[in-house]
């Protein structure tokens, strides 16, 4: 039998006006403490975010998801949380912000392979 841990998700949203709260999906963040794994996945649908702003600004929103997902890699990667450790550097991606890539709630589930499971999520809830 496949041994299952606990794991925790937080979809990013992209909220192109903050103002006017419109979002979509954008990528997942996954935390799996029995692993000490953390990872994001993300995907930019350049078409539904010039839907909702015209004036977006695409690389500025694409460089912020990259940044996510280089604080999740750790490493030089991550800048300050470089040498913070999973759990810390997923609480820290996941605490409430007003900009225009934003996480969700946090979310619980079970699996045996953190990675297939972020990769799973992404082409849930993302694609």
């Amino acid at each position: 039998m496949n041994e299952r841990d606990v794991f925790e998700y937080a979809l990013l949203r992209v909220v192109p006006r903050v103002e006017r709260g419109e979002c979509f999906n954008a990528g997942v963040l996954v935390y799996c403490r029995a692993h000490s794994f953390v990872a994001a996945r993300t995907h930019l649908d350049e078409s539904k975010l010039l839907a909702l702003d015209p004036d977006a600004d695409v690389q500025g929103v694409r460089a912020a998801l990259r940044a996510v997902e280089g604080v999740c890699a750790g490493g030089e990667a991550a800048g300050q949380a470089a040498h913070d450790d999973a759990g810390r550097r997923f609480r820290w991606l996941i605490a409430p912000r007003s900009t225009v890539v934003q996480p969700g709630p946090v979310h619980t589930g079970l699996t045996a392979d953190p990675g297939a499971e972020t990769e799973r999520l992404l082409q849930l809830l993302v694609r």
